[in-house]
Parts: C-alpha cells; structure tokens; sequence
C-alpha cells in the first residue's frame, strides 16, 4: 500500500492537473459541448496509456540504448527537479507545455492526445518515474499491479478535473491554482532529490556511507 501511495503522489504532483487547467480551458473554449464533454476522457485514457507503455516497455528501451538505471534516476531527478522549481514559482516548466504547442493545436485533428495528454499531463517527467517504478517490481506481478493502479488513479484524477475544470477554475481562481502548484512543486522537489541521490550513490558507490 505505502509504495501504491508514494508512486500516485510522485506521479500525480508532475501530472499536476490543476496547473493544466488555463491551459485546457483556452484550448477547449471554442469547441462545440459534444467535443468538450468526449475530450475529458480521451484525455485520461490516452495518458494512462502513455504512462502504462512506458512503465511496460521502459526497461527494454534502456536496455537497447545501453543506458543504466542510475544514469536515468539522475537524469529524470534533474528534470524533474527543473520542473519543480518552475512550479515553486507558479510556472508552467516548458518540459511540459510550451506555447507554440497550444497555437497549432487548433490545427490539429484530436487535441486529447496531443498536446493535452502528452506533453502537458504525461510528460518526460512522470514517463521517467513509471519507467524507474519498473525497474523496482523484480517482475513481481503484484508489483505491476500496484504501478498501473497508480497510474489509473491519477488518469481518472485527470477525468475527474478536467470534467469539472470550470466550477474548480471560478472557485480555486488563479490564486488557489497557484498556491496547489507551488505545493505540488515542494513535494516533487523533494522527488527529485531522492532520484539524484540513489542514483549517484549507485554510480559512485564510495559516496554512500560505510557502515562497520
């Protein structure tokens, strides 16, 4: 349960779909209500499918790129550390969402899958924590159970606040947005630290501390 608990808030404070909100509602506004009501969950299920491919097929990409775990804890810890340090000041890290992404969007034939569910809600930053949660189970199957439970959680938190992102957008406005942002932000810096620190205790082992 506690490492159920501990991925879903890692994953979620990334996601951090109440940061998403501007963003959605000045892509969606000008759409028809059928399309608005439908692009919730297509939203949702097309970032839990990102997350689920990345947690499923992680391993062997890295392992095809000769790439070790350590190096990608240190560099998903420093991305997502550059992420947190946006939102500690209420800004949206350009990893994320950049606004040329957003003009073209209009052009494109579903909007739900990109940019909405990826770049902006299932980003490099929560792909680098699924694809390091796979490299913890051991092909434990109740271990992957409990990883693409995680995700679920979070993708139907996606549904569940971009359905009724008008009512939370009027009652948190951009202050309350802005202070569940910086919030969020803390505790994914503190992510970060951890992933930078096995990771560099893993690729320079005499750093750890000796124990007699």
């Amino acid at each position: 349960m506690s490492e159920y608990v501990a991925l879903t808030v890692s994953v979620f404070s990334i996601v951090n779909p109440f940061a998403a909100l501007p963003v959605y509602v000045g892509m969606t506004g000008s759409l028809p209500r059928t399309a608005r009501r439908r692009l919730p969950r297509t939203t949702a299920l097309a970032a839990f499918v990102i997350l689920a491919v990345a947690y499923l097929a992680g391993e062997a990409l890295l392992a095809f790129f000769s790439i070790r775990i350590a190096s990608l804890r240190v560099a998903g810890g420093l991305l997502i550390f550059g992420m947190a340090w946006s939102m500690l000041q209420a800004k949206m890290s350009s990893t994320k969402y950049r606004p040329e992404e957003g003009e073209e969007a209009p052009e494109r034939h579903n909007i739900a899958v990109v940019p909405l569910a990826m770049p902006l809600l299932a980003g490099p930053g929560s792909i680098s924590v699924m694809i390091l949660a796979a490299t913890r189970t051991d092909g434990a199957l109740m271990g992957h159970v409990v990883a693409l439970a995680a995700a679920l959680t979070v993708c139907f938190s996606i549904w569940a606040i971009l359905r009724a992102s008008g009512p939370i957008s009027g009652f948190l406005g951009q202050t309350g947005m802005n202070v569940a942002t910086r919030f969020m932000g803390l505790i994914l810096a503190a992510v970060a630290v951890e992933f930078i620190a096995a990771g560099l205790t893993e690729i320079f082992p005499g750093w750890a501390a000796v124990t007699p």
